[in-house]
């Protein structure tokens, strides 16, 4: 059996901003709480709350007003969204204030970011007879190497 994750990305750019804790209720969960690396978006992403559960990966790539360096070293968050950030929202996305740590300086307030919507695909399936197995009419996932438990795999587009 062979386990597989991969990401799909696709980056944008705009500001965020960070609220404080409590990070319930929410406009997505109400009163379920979903930790502490979690998120609110504007119109922009809201798409009618059909962000509600979505997960972006955020780095900071510098202020955005007089706050000199506020990014921390090219970290980056991944955060859950859970809520909407309504009109008047000074970000495109609004992070928690644990998540705006860990990529800034809180005392920056708002920053610029690059973000990217981050879904893991979890592929699982067995090798039977063949080495190969497609994944979607296009991609080919083959086995190239097995020996004590350590496998190497390619990955192959399909003409």
């Amino acid at each position: 059996m062979i386990l597989c994750l991969t990401s799909i990305v696709h980056a944008d750019q705009g500001k965020a901003v960070f609220f404080e804790p409590p990070y319930t209720p929410s406009a997505c969960y109400g009163t379920q709480s979903y930790g502490n690396m979690v998120a609110g978006v504007s119109d922009a992403l809201w798409n009618n709350g059909r962000a509600c559960g979505k997960s972006y990966r955020v780095k900071c790539l510098g202020g955005a007003n007089e706050a000199p360096h506020p990014c921390k070293n090219g970290n980056t968050a991944v955060v859950k969204v859970v809520d909407y950030c309504k009109a008047g929202c000074q970000g495109i996305i609004n992070l928690s204030k644990h998540a705006f740590s860990t990529i800034a300086d809180p005392d920056a307030g708002i920053i610029q970011v690059e973000f990217n919507e981050y879904a893991i695909t979890l592929l699982l399936f067995t090798c039977c007879t063949s080495s190969c197995i497609w994944l979607w009419p296009t991609l080919r996932f083959c086995l190239v190497e097995g020996k004590d438990e350590k496998l190497k795999f390619s990955f192959h587009k399909c003409a």
